[in-house]
């Protein structure tokens, strides 16, 4: 995404946090450096049993991994941050016959799919209703339920600069048991709401990929060594957890760098 938009959305979400934390009880802020390192130690890819890995969406920014041989039977997908594109949700949904759910309160622009069905809102997910500088905001939940999903087979791909911590902080368990896989870029290494939010996401979700994104890499992050990441979050409904394999999973070469004429900063185990 345009460096305009990254900025903008995240005084946004900094504005919808800092609201949210006026209502919210005071603690001691962890030091960054043991969040950083926290948090690397529970972003360990898993193997699964049953999970043969497909890049939907662009070769490279834009581009997500998925378990493609459980992808089928999804009856509505949601993208949330749309920008200029939508590349994964036009492949998912020319192969799945499904409608997915576009969110972007900053865009102009209308996406087309030719073989795909495509339903744009011009509103952005937060943690609770608000409008912020005449934009409109609301939280997951609300956003599926509006649409008649909330019984339905979910995907979810989630790219919003920051503002996906707060959003799936709000989102109800019962929510996140709808959603069979979550592919998503997190923003963020140092605040223990990024932790918090990583371990609650794992008691439902197997993590199956993790690859860090090269526009942010930084050197002084460690062990992170950027400060954006692309995640898959699969539904520990239907993955199948591979206890013997080895943790973390060694990186799968379906990964590519988000700008190719950048160096990488990816971590080999």
């Amino acid at each position: 995404m345009t460096p305009f938009r990254s900025v903008t959305l995240t005084i946004v979400g900094a504005a919808l946090f800092a609201a949210a934390a006026c209502h919210s009880p005071q603690g001691t802020a962890a030091p960054a450096g043991e969040v950083r390192a926290a948090l690397f130690e529970e972003l360990k890819p898993v193997t699964l049993k049953n999970c043969n890995l497909r890049r939907y969406g662009s070769a490279n920014d834009g581009g997500y991994l998925m378990c493609e041989n459980l992808v089928q039977g999804i009856q509505a997908l949601y993208s949330y941050g749309i920008d200029t594109e939508d590349n994964w949700g036009c492949e998912l949904s020319s192969q799945l016959k499904a409608p997915v759910h576009q969110y972007d309160c900053f865009t102009e622009e209308r996406p087309r799919c030719e073989n795909g069905y495509f339903v744009f809102h011009d509103e952005c997910v937060g943690n609770k209703t608000a409008t912020i500088d005449g934009r409109l905001f609301d939280t997951l939940a609300n956003q599926i339920a509006r649409n008649h999903d909330t019984v339905s087979r979910l995907l979810v791909k989630i790219d919003v600069e920051g503002a996906e911590w707060d959003s799936l902080a709000a989102t109800p368990d019962a929510v996140l048991d709808r959603i069979e896989q979550m592919p998503m870029e997190l923003h963020g290494v140092d605040e223990r709401r990024f932790l918090d939010l990583v371990r609650r996401l794992k008691t439902r979700f197997h993590l199956v990929n993790l690859h860090f994104n090269n526009f942010a890499c930084a050197a002084d992050l460690a062990p992170m060594p950027s400060r954006a990441y692309q995640v898959l979050w699969v539904n520990k409904r239907v993955g199948v957890l591979d206890s013997e394999a080895p943790v973390p999973a060694s990186p799968s070469p379906l990964n590519a760098p988000d700008n190719p004429r950048l160096r990488d900063c990816q971590i080999v185990p």
